[in-house]
This record gives structure tokens, C-alpha cells and sequence, in this order.
């Protein structure tokens, strides 16, 4: 890899210590030594993936087994000291306990018999005969695989073979494919025990497949939603941005009341017993008051900001200029989009293996059961840094090839002749030269969602014991520190990959530049480019807004038997993370413009000697900009005058 490169001939010398801005004229590696930190840990990313596809099961989550470590649905092999294990289960789909009604865990296992049936048995069996007839008619055997169906009412030990009788009318649910009783008492019972107490991580995970196909659902609406929210932006003028508003606000009143409206259900709901209901219940209170609170801060702020409607149009012309000169940037958060998908999938299919990753120990009776293999849990923390840091890193490298090409583009003297292939020029820089950059700033930004992660943990951990007032209000104090410190951490490391695609500077150089030059300039710029990054964050609400919508009219009709806030959330974050990646596009666009207005206008004043980089149009923009302020100063210095007058004014004397 060449790791130094000059696009210009530079005929000053370079004082020691002093930088100068010199766009594109100087480039070299920067953060080497992150890219082999990265590697490194990518190494460690392989290591776990390899182990998982060797000791995990991911099977036996998604399709349940029997009581002898068969997988339904599938060819098993055989395990030693296990007679009736190594049975093909093709044809036998489904898992039916042999006694349903009275469901009890020993020593953190289920004690009834489960067993891998070709079908759930729909009407009451009350006999011995019944149990042989249903499986002479339907080859579903509901006794033990030793125990053939002609020997169900002669065999002395059917007590112990056989289901308990009677065997109660069930149906099969997209739980882990098991037979679940209808009848209520029966129902009740069962659920309390298979539900209530099996591990949280599986109820999970069971929730989000048996949902699997709304979740994908979801997924798609979010998607098309970003994608018209995208264009919209594109070709935004002032009726369509008073539209756009009015829908935001629409739609968050509109999802506000749903929800605050399914809890009101959930809690006159006399039929709740369930501790995934209890669950749901609970989080649909956290959703309300959370999308009620932000319902109210974002209708202030448009109430405050509705006058500045004109200039948002401004900011979208100038923005969308910029985009003209490559228009191929709308698409490049489909590859993002590609590769984030192709990555998670990767991702859960690995974390489903590492949740199923256990030793077969045959216990009594030749059962087996499966014990978890030490250092699993260190595993998933590892995966876990691996998820952020990974999905932060390629995110990063989208907000580095737009900067990028926003950069070549702008820093052009002739306009008449365009640089060729601008994203692909700042692809090849990128890979070339700023891959450690854009590791070490998604390192940092992944270094402050670790803590938050862990800290939530905890706190859920201990929600339900004793805490006291002061203990409550430190783990929420330091959660809304650790959510400003990522806010900043996000903008800092835009500007810094700006610069970085301007100057060609390591990381922190960068960022420090970038900070000082915008101070400088905050005045002119900084009160736009907030308004633009807040009309650019209502298109990212409306779209989870619509979304979550669609989520909770969908969930709510499976409401007992999954935990469905939890799919619900991942939606959410899903949607909200998917119009991130497509709006980020004019979020970068006009952070990394006005990082380029300012660099032009410190190095250039407009003289024919040094001619600013930017056309007409753009001057004009910032003439504006800047009589905004200085008007709005003016008011503001005039308005303190007032006050120190009738402060210091002469008054008579009252005797």
C-alpha cells in the first residue's frame, strides 16, 4: 500500500507545528495501528463463529426436541448411553409432553416426558384405546418410542409409557413447535410453568421467530418508507415541508394514543396470568410514557422553529445541489443497507448457535439433557462489542465516501468540468488511506454504547429488588450522560471524517481542526446546519412512527404466548436505524457542506487572487445566513440595552 501521495505540487515549506487547511493536497495513512486492532478482533469474531457452528444446535431452539436429544423434524444421530436417541424425526414435527396439566421443573429442567409427534392430538383422548386409535389413524404415537401402538392396552408399565389420562385437546403454536393444551385449565397450568420459567433469552428468541414473518413484514414498510421519505428530501419545496411536518405531528399524536390505548386494554384484560402478558403490559406503559414525553419536546420545538420554514427550504436546494453533482449518493445507502443485513443475519445465526451450544449429558431412564458449555456467557459479550463496533464501522465508512465525495466535488475551480466518478474516487481513498480513521471513531462511539448496554442490564437486573430513590436516580443520571456523550461523539467524528477527507489528518488531528475552525464560525453556521439535522431527523421519526404503528396493530392479535414488546422494540430500532442510513445521506451532505463553506471561507477571501470555491448561488445562501444572525444579534443586543436602561433609570422619590 503506497502511504503517501501528493495531488498538487506544494511550494511552501511546512512550519513545524502549524497546520495548515490545504484541500486535497495532502494524503497519507492515518490510525494504522487501529486497522490491525480491528483485524485482531475480527480474528476473535471468526474463532467464536467456527465454535459455534461446531458445539451449538441452533435446531433445537427453532424446531424443539424430545425428552431422548432428538430434534424434531430432522435426522438425528445416535448418542452413547442413549437408547432411544439417533431416530429420525422427518415426519415428526411437533413436541408433546405427556403430561401437559401438570407441568413441574426439577433441578432447572421440565420432569414430564416430551416426546416428537407427526400431529397434535385435537379432540380429548380419554382411554388408552383413544391414545391407540389416534395413532392407528394418524401415526402419531403419544407414548414412549419403546412401546409399540399395538401393545398401548396390554403393556403393565403404560402408566409411566403412556400420557397421563385424559389427554386434553391441543394445537400446535409457533413456539418452538409445540402442543399446546386448549382446554383452560389444562392451558393455564401449562403456560405458567413452560412460559414463566424458561430461560428470558429463549423467550426472546422465541418471540422474534414466531413473529419472524411481521418482523420481516415491518422490515420491508420501514424500508419503502425511508426510501419515499428520501426522495421527498429530494425534491422538497415549502407546501411539502408544511405536508411533512403535519404529518409528523399526526403521527405522533396518532401513536401516542394507540398505545396509551392497548395499555388501557391490557390492564381491564381479567384473562392476564401470564408473565409474557405481565411483560408486554409492562413495556407498553414504557413505550407510552417514552413516545408521549418525546411527542411533547418534538411539538415544542416545531412550535419554536415554525418560522424558519423558508429557510429550511433553502438549506434542501443548497443540499440538493451539492447531491446533483453526484447523484449516485441516494444509492449508496442501499450497499450500506446490503451489507448491514448480510451482517446481522450473520450475526444472529451465530448468536442462536451460541444460545443452543451444550454438552448431551443421558441421565435416569436414558434421557438426555444439555449443559452449557463454560464460557458462553463471556462469548456473548464478545459478540455483542462485535455487533456495534462492526454495524458502527460500516456506517461510518458511508458517512466517510459521501464526505468524501462531497469534498472532491466542491473543492473544484473549474465548474464546467466535474470530477470523474467522485464516489468512487472517495471509495478508493478510503480504503487506500482512512480505513484506521473511521475504525477508531466507530471504536469510541462503540466505548460509550458498551457502558449504557452494560448499565441497562443492571438496572434491569435489579428493578425488582429494593433500590432506593438515590440509587435510581445515579443509574439515570449516568444513562442520559452516556446518551449525550454519544450524541457528541457521533458529531465530532462526522466533522472528523470530514476533515480527514479534506486534509487527509489522523483521526484526533482532525476532529481537533474541525472543532476549532466551527468555533470560529458558529455564528454563521451553526444555528442552520441544527435546523437542518432537526428537519432531518422528523423524516426519521415519521418513518418509526408509521412503523410501529403497523407493529402494534400486527403483535397485538398474538398477545399471550410470545413476548412481543421485545420484537416490537427491535422494529422500532430497526426502523429508526434503516431511514438513518438513507436520510444520513443529506445529514452528511450538509454537515460536510458546512465544514467546506468554512474551510472557503478561511482560506479564501473573494479576491481575484484568492476566488472562494463556492458558485453564486451558494454566496448568496451565506449572505442570507449571515443577515439572519446578525440581525437576530442585533435584537438581542438591543433588547439587554433596554433592560440595563430601565435598570439604571432616574425615579422620584415617593415620601
Amino acid at each position: 500500500m503506497r502511504c503517501l501521495r501528493s495531488t498538487h505540487l506544494v511550494s511552501a515549506e511546512r512550519t513545524p507545528g502549524q497546520r495548515e487547511w490545504r484541500p486535497q493536497i495532502y494524503r497519507k495513512c492515518t490510525d494504522p495501528q487501529w486497522l490491525f486492532l480491528f483485524f485482531f478482533f475480527w480474528t476473535g469474531l471468526m474463532f467464536i463463529t467456527g465454535y459455534s457452528v461446531a458445539a451449538g444446535a441452533t435446531g433445537r431452539l427453532l424446531f424443539g426436541y424430545d425428552s431422548f436429544g432428538n430434534v424434531c423434524g430432522k435426522k438425528n444421530s445416535p448418542i452413547e448411553g442413549a437408547p432411544l436417541s439417533g431416530q429420525d424425526m422427518t415426519l415428526k414435527k411437533h413436541v408433546f409432553f405427556m403430561n401437559s396439566c401438570n407441568l413441574q421443573v426439577k433441578d432447572g429442567r421440565l420432569g414430564s416426558t416430551a416426546l416428537c409427534v407427526s400431529s397434535c392430538p385435537e379432540e380429548q383422548l380419554n382411554t388408552l384405546e383413544d391414545i391407540q386409535l389416534f395413532a392407528n389413524n394418524s401415526g402419531s404415537f403419544l407414548c414412549v418410542y419403546s412401546l409399540s401402538s399395538s401393545n398401548y392396552t396390554q403393556n403393565p408399565n403404560t402408566d409411566s409409557l403412556c400420557p397421563r389420562l385424559p389427554v386434553p385437546p391441543s394445537k400446535s403454536f409457533p413456539l418452538f413447535n409445540r402442543c399446546i393444551p386448549q382446554t383452560p385449565e389444562c392451558y393455564s397450568l401449562f403456560a405458567s410453568v413452560l412460559i414463566n420459567d424458561v430461560d428470558t433469552l429463549h423467550r426472546i428468541l422465541s418471540g422474534i421467530m414466531s413473529g419472524r414473518d411481521t418482523i420481516l413484514g415491518l422490515c420491508t414498510l420501514a424500508l419503502a418508507l425511508s426510501l419515499a421519505m428520501m426522495f421527498t428530501f429530494r425534491f422538497v419545496t415549502t407546501f411539502l415541508v408544511h405536508t411533512f411536518i403535519a404529518l409528523v405531528v399526526l403521527g405522533l399524536l396518532f401513536v401516542c394514543s394507540v398505545l396509551w390505548w392497548l395499555y388501557h386494554d391490557y390492564t381491564n384484560d381479567l384473562s392476564i396470568a401470564l408473565d409474557t402478558e405481565w411483560e408486554n403490559m409492562t413495556c407498553l406503559l414504557g413505550f407510552a410514557v417514552v413516545a408521549t414525553v418525546l411527542t411533547a419536546v418534538l411539538l415544542i420545538l416545531i412550535f419554536v422553529l415554525r418560522k424558519r420554514m423558508k429557510l429550511a427550504v433553502e438549506i434542501f436546494r443548497v443540499t440538493n445541489k451539492a447531491i446533483s453533482s453526484s447523484p449516485f449518493l441516494l444509492f449508496q445507502p442501499l450497499w450500506t443497507f446490503t451489507i448491514l443485513i448480510f451482517f446481522w443475519v450473520l450475526w444472529v445465526a451465530v448468536l442462536l448457535s451460541l444460545g443452543t451450544a451444550g454438552a448431551a449429558q443421558v441421565i435416569e431412564g436414558g434421557q438426555v439433557e444439555y449443559k452449557p458449555l463454560w464460557g458462553i456467557r463471556y462469548m456473548w459479550w464478545y459478540h455483542l462489542i462485535g455487533l456495534v463496533w462492526t454495524s458502527e464501522f460500516i456506517l461510518a465508512c458511508q458517512q466517510m465516501t459521501v464526505a468524501g465525495a462531497v469534498v472532491t466535488s466542491y473543492f473544484n475551480r473549474n465548474q464546467n468540468d466535474p470530477p470523474d466518478r467522485p464516489i468512487l474516487s472517495s471509495l478508493t481513498i478510503l480504503f487506500c488511506y482512512h480505513q484506521g480513521t473511521v475504525i477508531k471513531g466507530s471504536f469510541l462511539i462503540t466505548m460509550v454504547r458498551i457502558p449504557r448496554t452494560v448499565l441497562m442490564y443492571v438496572y434491569s437486573t435489579l428493578k425488582d429488588k429494593q433500590q432506593s430513590a438515590w440509587s435510581k436516580c445515579v443509574f439515570r443520571c449516568c444513562f442520559c450522560c452516556f446518551c449525550c456523550l454519544d450524541k457528541c461523539l457521533h458529531h465530532v467524528s462526522q466533522n472528523a471524517y470530514t476533515t480527514t477527507a479534506i486534509n487527509g489528518t489522523d483521526f484526533c488531528t482532525s476532529a481537533k481542526d474541525a472543532l476549532k475552525l466551527l468555533s470560529k464560525n458558529s455564528s454563521h453556521f451553526t444555528s442552520v446546519n441544527c435546523f437542518g439535522d432537526f428537519i432531518i431527523f422528523l423524516g426519521k421519526v415519521l418513518v418509526v412512527c408509521f412503523t410501529v404503528f403497523g407493529g402494534l396493530m400486527a403483535f397485538n392479535y398474538h398477545r399471550a404466548l410470545q413476548v412481543w414488546a421485545i420484537p416490537l422494540l427491535l422494529v422500532a430500532f430497526f426502523a429508526y436505524l434503516v431511514a438513518h442510513s438513507f436520510l444520513s445521506v443529506f445529514e452528511t451532505v450538509l454537515d460536510a457542506l458546512f465544514l467546506c463553506f468554512a474551510v472557503d471561507l478561511e482560506t479564501n477571501d473573494g479576491s481575484s487572487e484568492k476566488p472562494y470555491f463556492m458558485d453564486q448561488e451558494i454566496l448568496s445562501f451565506i449572505k442570507k445566513t449571515n443577515k439572519l444572525n446578525d440581525s437576530r444579534a442585533q435584537r438581542d443586543k438591543n433588547l439587554r440595552n433596554e433592560e440595563g436602561t430601565e435598570g439604571t433609570e432616574l425615579r422620584p422619590i415617593v415620601r
